[in-house]
């Protein structure tokens, strides 16, 4: 068997939520080695099922870390590691003897990667680091549609999820970066940089906006979720109008009866006929308007229970569903891999029993032989120096290589001469382009293929989520572009993943969450299901490429050689759903469902109306549940609905009961926050249109290396002739191209 890309790294892992364990889990099986140390009577272990999904394959070490001698045998671990992941405030690091300056003095070649509930340097950094929680303050539980007026509780721990990929991504680059400068360092992220993923399609403020990007994308807008004539759901994404019968439907209700029911909702910027397709599709069974739709090529799913998606043939196909034998839990099956690199995926066995690992780890320690470093480079940005195309449309693709961008590296994004498809909706476009040169230019023709054939040879990454059939018209697939640069990494994006039945059919971020039960849950209990607004399945794959593409550069530092490596929405999308596994019966383990309301999971972990406004409360501790029950008696509702918000916060934080505003219409608030933006959450820079331009800022904190936030979203071919002069052609072959209408200067 070849060697695991990961092999020969050693991670220590101090993680107790899901975003630091997920971390850990997506390491090991790139082939690190990771040494998972806990407490004993670890609570993490109560949630069996979560618990088997994320620490799969690690091995176990148990600690005290309130106690001396168990701290000194901490540090003999990290001596032999190269890599730290904790969850810890900085409060808490520092007492624990992991604060970073500790750390780096001790280990100079370790790199550490700390997931708290905000950045180090915000004023926010020691408070409870809960999801919740930090949706509420952030503003997001507004920006969430509900079944009611006002905000919602969202189902679905995203934030966690884009964490761990943010945390994976920074150990990456940080590996790759150890390895140009000789030294670690830090690699941090948090659950509200995390949180804050998503948001980067609505919040951005310019000063000289266009309608169309002031206009944003109002949460309001209606989502085409369609009950069907068995009472089951089905999300479409754009217009089933041509389909034979969808156009038969309307064609025999006539011009004013479809005018009628359009009538009956607000305008869909997806479907212009939505209130006539959501009439017609009521009339028949959901599974007979599915395989009509996918025969016609219109992208849909039904929103399925949560589970079904594991005995999906497709899923499965892709190895997104994986059979592990579970020491507590039996035989199981779990999400698997989201990516696919050569060498492939290590899928691990079982989670270790407690403390498993104690006699062989800490009595067998070898430290690591640090080498002499030699005189720094400077302080460069961790991929600096790496060149990257970015032929991706939509959210997946450039989302990815912005944040590529973000890392130092020099990315061009091509496009048509007409402009992406995204660049309708302006503010959305906007939010995954910065840092990037813009280049229009049509891909395909014979004309233009000098100058794509250029970029590929200039470039190490070509990145993109086109389907692949549409790639191979455009002879942008991996064996067109391979031939020209054989050390080429070529990552893509797919919906549904690179084999099986759906390999090569669209698919959307909504029907990922559909397929995948998500949506049934974020509808409550009993309730019609709803969209998670997030666009998290995007960002879950967009995301998961980006490991996966620094693997392959991380591989071909050794073996020289490149590879074409991928991601799927439907993969990512599946990962996030490992609270919950099968069974050898075949039945799924328990999940807490929402209630009905969409205000929360339980009594303790709720959104509550006061007399003026919302708060939440995350009271998940015995002792806090106890405190809490104290407070409110048996009628929590009444309770809070007596009391000012400011009065409630103060009686809950009074008693040390986690709790947080749920604040509402954020956006300029966030944007105007000195708090914000002394943590690094805020990006300026002038647009060519906009004027100056405002949007959300780092996703990681790197400490000695800087991050490059300075270059705003391309205008339209506004670096066409830049770039193309500087691979060598000619002004007059490219006027002669633009005249053709070929590229756009």
């Amino acid at each position: 068997m070849s060697q695991a890309i990961l092999e020969g790294i050693r991670v220590i892992s101090l993680c107790s939520g899901i975003a630091g364990s997920a971390a850990g889990l997506q390491l090991s099986e790139a082939g690190a080695e990771v040494v998972m140390v806990e407490p004993q009577n670890n609570p993490a272990r109560d949630q069996q099922a979560l618990f088997a999904v994320l620490n799969r394959g690690k091995r176990s070490v148990t600690l005290n870390l309130e106690n001396a001698t168990d701290r000194q045998q901490l540090q003999r671990l990290l001596g032999s590691a190269d890599v730290l992941l904790h969850d810890f405030t900085p409060a808490q690091a520092r007492v624990h003897g992991l604060a970073d300056e500790q750390l780096a003095a001790g280990f100079p070649r370790l790199i550490i990667s700390a997931i708290g509930g905000w950045p180090q340097r915000h004023a926010l950094a020691n408070s409870v680091p809960h999801e919740t929680l930090i949706l509420a303050r952030l503003g997001l539980l507004d920006e969430q549609p509900a079944h009611r007026s006002g905000p919602a509780f969202v189902r679905m721990p995203f934030a966690n999820w884009l964490a761990c990929w943010l945390c994976v991504i920074g150990v990456l680059a940080r590996l790759l970066a150890r390895q140009r400068d000789g030294s670690g360092g830090i690699a941090h992220t948090s659950l509200a940089q995390a949180a804050l993923v998503p948001m980067t399609m609505h919040w951005n403020r310019a000063q000289a906006p266009t309608p169309a990007f002031a206009k944003g994308l109002d949460k309001h807008i209606p989502i085409p979720l369609h009950q069907c004539a068995d009472g089951r759901w089905l999300h479409v994404h754009y217009s089933p109008d041509k389909t034979p019968w969808m156009a038969a439907a309307l064609s025999e209700l006539g011009e004013s009866e479809v005018t009628r029911l359009n009538a009956l909702w607000p305008p869909s910027h997806v479907a212009p006929n939505f209130g006539a397709n959501k009439a017609i599709i009521a009339t028949r069974p959901a599974k007979d308007w599915v395989e009509h739709f996918w025969q016609h090529d219109v992208a849909a799913q039904i929103a399925a229970p949560f589970g079904d998606i594991y005995f999906d043939e497709q899923a499965r196909a892709n190895g997104y569903v994986v059979e592990v034998d579970d020491v507590q839990l039996g035989k199981t099956l779990q999400p698997g891999a989201a990516w696919r690199v050569q060498p492939p995926a290590r899928i691990g066995a079982s989670a270790p029993l407690m403390g498993e690992g104690n006699a062989g780890l800490l009595e067998a320690v070898v430290e690591i032989q640090v080498p002499q470093v030699g005189p720094a480079l400077g302080p460069l940005p961790p991929l600096h120096g790496l060149k990257v195309l970015d032929l991706g449309a939509y959210l997946a693709g450039p989302f990815a290589c912005m944040l590529l961008a973000d890392l130092g590296a020099e990315v061009i994004k091509v496009e048509a001469p007409k402009g992406d498809a995204m660049r309708r909706l302006e503010r959305i476009f906007s939010g995954t382009q910065r840092g990037k040169l813009g280049v229009a230019l049509q891909l395909g023709d014979r004309q233009t293929e000098p100058t794509v054939e250029a970029l590929v040879r200039w470039a190490d990454v070509v990145h993109h989520n086109m389907r692949l059939p549409a790639a191979r018209k455009l002879k942008v697939d991996y064996d067109s572009l391979k031939a020209l640069n054989p050390k080429l990494i070529y990552c893509h994006v797919s919906a549904y993943g690179p084999s099986g039945p759906r390999a090569d059919w669209p698919g959307f971020d909504q029907l990922m969450q559909a397929a995948c039960g998500w949506e049934v849950e974020q509808g409550g209990e009993s309730q019609a299901p709803m969209w998670l607004r997030f666009g998290v399945g995007d960002f879950f794959a967009g995301l998961s490429s980006l490991y996966a593409l620094l693997l392959g550069l991380y591989e071909r530092d050794r073996s020289g050689i490149g590879q074409m490596v991928s991601s799927s929405l439907l993969g990512a999308t599946l990962l996030s759903m490992s609270e919950a596994v099968v069974l050898e019966d075949g039945s799924l383990t328990p999940v807490a469902h929402m209630n009905a309301n969409q205000t929360g999971l339980s009594d303790t972990h709720c959104m509550y109306l006061c007399s003026d406004a919302w708060l939440v409360v995350v009271a998940l501790q015995l002792d806090e549940i106890q405190r809490f029950q104290a407070l409110t008696g048996d009628q929590p509702h009444a309770y809070f609905a007596g009391l000012t918000r400011e009065a409630a916060l103060a009686e809950l934080a009074a008693r040390q009961i986690p709790a947080q505003p749920v604040l509402e219409a954020q956006m300029d608030a966030f944007l105007d926050s000195p708090e914000h933006a002394a943590a690094g959450l805020h990006a300026h820079y002038r647009h060519a249109v906009y004027g100056d331009l405002q949007q959300i800022g780092a996703f990681w904190d790197f400490g000695n290396l800087p991050l490059s936030l300075r270059r705003p979203p391309p205008a339209l071919g506004q670096h066409t002739k830049q770039v193309l002069e500087s691979l060598g052609f000619a002004s007059s072959e490219l006027d002669r191209l633009a005249s053709a209408g070929l590229v756009a200067l």
